[in-house]
């Protein structure tokens, strides 16, 4: 039987029922014949105090005594003891101990475990260097530590306040996502991660191979031969799941994939990952309205179900991270999303640059919007969130379904207060004959998205999908400033540490 949790013992009653604590060690302090440990097990963002009082009749164990005496923080443990009322500010309950075990010791100071293991042949054989043995102090000390030093040890900072709300969120999140299309009728897919397509047509993807690029094997070309190749072909990790959810929309009417994808892109900035989570439902039988309609109401069922399910989690994040989050949670919830198309953004732009606005990038029609024009179009513009339609077709995706003009497609993005950009989504093209004629434009070769194609010739139907980047989501929802601090272990740039 698994011990309780600690979020479910502090939502008991207290009536003196023992109650068995496993976790670790938050903070320790003492105050004349009592010691006060606080002790979480990452359930939840509150720990629970558990006393013990050196004046206790009949004493403490032996064992205990001595684990009270080298007792460090992050050190894990087994309390046994008693709930009863907190006589202290700020906490409802706490446990009077009866007994304490140490379970992992975390040292204070650096040490040395040469010791325990000096006859072994692993430590015979580094007699010459044993700095290996070294055990460093336990970095999570009580003190505000910067994330910069938290991502170089992203294998403990989840025992932080922190990151410890940003995985109880994240976990929360998925879950609502998952929940909110099987309620409406959409089926799970997974969408393979290794493709021999693009489903963005940008290129900037990773190559999957199992030949020695060190002696890449050539054809009579001096080409390297991918008919050796594992797969016969050359193969990327996958930007997108859409066009294989396409297929099985274009079978089961509703379907989405919630899955880890991948992109090459050199970009080192605080809203980039090359490995990140998208969330990408498809709809058949629907236009651009009813995609529109379908990501308003997606993203108000997960911000509302953020306010009612973290609600402990996102006071921590308001208090220490961004204030007014859940103000602006709540405001998105509770408005109606603006529609503007693409054009008319541009042009309110360009009034808002010459009246005086200052922006880094020139809005002007044809470039994509940057994040400056997405938030003051939020901001500024409509004080809420915003649909964005019908953008140029030269700056979107080949699949994006045309619009009678010649010049626009039916894309939207909604922008949101404080972010700008979070889903990105479109109408598709339905159309064999466009679809074709975008492609070959785009320098792309049909051959190699024939199956795709046969969509069109096959009981083609209008339908229409968005793509949501899940780390992008769990930032706005967090307030946390950098993307790679809401992913357990981030891979960019330079970065495949863990």
């Amino acid at each position: 039987m698994l011990v309780k949790l600690i979020s479910e013992i502090l939502a008991e009653t207290p009536e003196s029922q023992e109650v068995d604590i496993r976790g670790w060690v938050r903070t320790r302090r003492e105050m004349k014949n009592l010691i006060f440990v606080e002790v979480n097990d990452g359930s939840c963002l509150s720990g629970i105090q558990c006393t013990f009082d050196r004046n206790r009749v009949g004493g403490y164990d032996a064992e205990t005594n001595s684990a009270l005496a080298s007792l460090n923080t992050g050190a894990a443990l087994a309390i046994r003891g008693q709930l009863i009322h907190s006589p202290a500010s700020g906490q409802q309950v706490e446990v009077s101990a009866i007994s304490l075990r140490i379970i992992g010791e975390a040292p204070a100071v650096d040490s040395i475990a040469a010791s325990s293991i000096a006859a072994s042949s692993i430590a015979a054989n580094h007699e010459a260097n044993p700095a290996w043995l070294n055990i460093p102090a336990y970095p999570l000390q009580k003190k505000r530590h910067s994330m910069e030093f938290l991502r170089e040890i992203a294998h403990l900072r989840p025992r932080t306040n922190t990151f410890g709300a940003v995985l109880r969120v994240r976990s929360r999140m998925a879950f609502a996502i998952h929940r909110y299309f099987s309620e409406r009728g959409f089926r799970y897919i997974h969408t393979p991660i290794i493709t021999a397509g693009d489903a963005e047509g940008a290129g900037a993807m990773f190559q999957v191979t199992t030949l020695d690029m060190e002696k890449p094997a050539k054809g009579d070309s001096k080409q390297i031969d991918y008919a050796n190749d594992f797969f016969g072909k050359k193969t990327f990790l996958t930007v997108s799941g859409q066009l294989e959810a396409e297929t099985c929309a274009l079978a089961l009417s509703r379907v989405y994939t919630f899955g880890p994808t991948f992109r090459a892109e050199n970009s080192n900035t605080v809203r980039h990952l090359a490995e990140f989570w998208m969330v990408e439902p498809e709809i058949a039988f629907a236009d651009l309205q009813d995609n529109m309609a379908l990501a308003e109401d997606f993203l108000k069922y997960i911000f509302k179900t953020a306010l009612e399910e973290s609600a402990e989690d996102l006071a921590f994040f308001s208090s220490h991270i961004e204030k007014g989050i859940i103000e602006t949670l709540t405001h998105v919830v509770n408005s109606q999303f603006a529609h503007i198309s693409y054009t008319d953004a541009i042009a309110e732009l360009e009034k808002a640059a010459a009246g005086g606005a200052v922006f880094e990038f020139k809005p002007q029609w044809g470039c994509d919007l940057q994040s400056e024009h997405e938030r003051f179009l939020t901001e500024k513009v409509a004080k809420g969130p915003v649909i964005v339609t019908d953008y140029p077709k030269g700056i979107k995706a080949f699949y994006m379904k045309q619009n009678d003009d010649g010049k626009t497609v039916r894309a939207m993005d909604v922008l949101v207060p404080r972010l700008g950009e979070i889903i990105g989504g479109s109408q598709r093209e339905d159309n064999l004959e466009k679809l074709c004629r975008r492609m070959l434009d785009m320098g792309m070769h049909l051959e190699d998205y024939a199956w795709y194609l046969d969509l069109r010739r096959y009981g083609s139907v209008p339908h229409a999908g968005f793509g949501l980047g899940f780390e992008r989501l769990i930032q706005y929802i967090t307030g946390m400033a950098n993307i790679r601090d809401v992913i357990p272990y981030p891979r960019a740039v330079g970065q495949a540490e863990f």
